[in-house]
């Protein structure tokens, strides 16, 4: 039996904080366990723009990134290495619950597990929050963490 994998959303705040803590009790549980945190900045395909917008656009791409990294997965990173967690860190664009999932099936994970943050958008009302459609949608068993 290969090593274990669990995948974790973190969005910077306490419920993400949480999930992570509890994919660690679990991870100790399970023994051989990798955690693969996952950084998920929404972005839509959708958009039509000129070519210097554009540019402008993949600098700030680049920079979301570098910022993803420094404000919430590095710190992560770190802590959770330095408590003997074999975890990687990935940063993604695209809708949250798609990247996750889609991660989730190319590491052959075991579970998902996200925190519940209570988004009260009109995106949210009509398509679901993140938790939502990934427990509705997930090929993976999810554990949402309030």
């Amino acid at each position: 039996m290969g090593q274990t994998t669990f995948i974790v959303g973190l969005d910077g705040s306490d419920a993400g904080a949480r999930a992570l803590a509890f994919a660690k009790d679990r991870a100790k549980a399970a023994g051989d366990c990798k955690i693969v945190i996952c950084y998920v900045i929404e972005w839509s395909p959708f958009t039509f723009q000129t070519a210097e917008e554009n540019a402008q656009r993949h600098k700030r791409r680049e920079n979301e990134i570098a910022m993803a990294h420094e404000r919430v997965l590095d710190p992560a990173l770190t802590s959770a290495k330095a408590e003997g967690f074999d975890i990687e860190g990935i940063v993604r664009h695209g809708d949250a619950a798609d990247i996750i999932d889609a991660l989730a099936r190319e590491r052959d994970a075991k579970q998902i597990m996200i925190g519940r943050v209570g988004t009260k958008g009109l995106k949210a009302r009509i398509f679901g929050g993140v938790a939502g459609r990934l427990a509705t949608t997930a090929t993976v068993p999810v554990t949402i963490i309030p």
